[in-house]
């Protein structure tokens, strides 16, 4: 955690605050607050509310523009259920909304065979992660746009705990695979905003900055996040950072070791290419 040198400031949580505070921007402030909501009001949202905000994820920059992902709104609660089951998180069936963010290639390779064309780069390992990263993009401008609405969100990477079993749930062909989970609804929490490590960590300028970890940073940043309280589980605190860290780094989830043999069974092709 280096604070010192390169010219980088210091930032703290009074900083934060006032920075988000004096923002007259509403979708920037929206930003700076931003806090994930894992308990929502038992309340449906108005349809044209939910075509607006669909509609929005629609005009999601894509790579090359070849919109390489779909959305799958779940409804039914057997499938609600069974996705909560993989991601080990009941609130997930819970969510007024639940969208699962997907890799399709699928779809492209279909019109590639609508037009009589035989395609040699329709299942790479470079337009799988193309298809994975407008996934990801859709997901965040769901987020953005239902933040913006007055709404909360919540994202569920853990439905990759056992992709296997996501693609047999959600019945996906060959060629698309699930990358994000979002729900979203009527806030019905008001959990703290979460510490976050200094931007002077993360932000560059033209090259990496190799870090000298400032161990007074790091017990400063530890002890916000010792004082941070996670809804998830209101009978403790949250461990620091640093052992966040330690603890993350030596757990094995033996399904996600093997994300790739999940990969290949769609057929994608995770090879070099020539």
């Amino acid at each position: 955690m280096n604070e010192g040198g390169g010219g980088r400031k210091k930032s703290s949580p009074e900083t934060l605050m006032n920075t988000i505070f004096d923002v007259d921007n509403k979708t920037i402030r929206n930003l700076l607050q931003r806090r994930t909501i894992r308990e929502f009001k038992d309340e449906p949202l108005d349809d044209a509310l939910l075509a607006r905000l669909f509609e929005a994820v629609n005009r999601t920059a894509s790579s090359t523009g070849m919109q390489q992902y779909s959305m799958i709104r779940v409804k039914d609660e057997a499938v609600r259920k069974a996705l909560a089951d993989v991601a080990g998180q009941e609130y997930l069936a819970r969510a007024p909304e639940l969208v699962i963010f997907i890799v399709d290639l699928y779809r492209n390779n279909k019109i590639a065979a609508l037009k009589g064309e035989s395609v040699v780069a329709g299942n790479t390992m470079d337009a799988f992660f193309q298809g994975f990263s407008d996934a990801i993009l859709a997901a965040q401008t769901l987020t953005t746009a239902v933040e913006a609405s007055g709404l909360g969100a919540v994202y569920f990477g853990s439905i990759l705990n056992d992709p296997g079993r996501v693609i047999e749930i959600l019945k996906l062909p060959t060629l698309t695979f699930p990358a994000l989970g979002v729900g979203f609804g009527k806030i019905n929490q008001e959990p703290m905003l979460k510490p976050r490590m200094p931007l002077s960590e993360k932000l560059f300028t033209d090259t990496y900055e190799k870090l000298e970890i400032d161990t007074e940073a790091l017990a400063r940043y530890d002890a916000e996040m010792e004082t941070y309280y996670d809804l998830r589980d209101m009978n403790r605190r949250v461990d620091s950072f640093s052992k966040q860290v330690v603890t993350r780094l030596n757990t094995v989830a033996k399904k996600r070791q093997r994300m790739l043999d999940y990969i290949a069974a769609q057929g994608f092709v995770l090879k070099p290419e020539a």
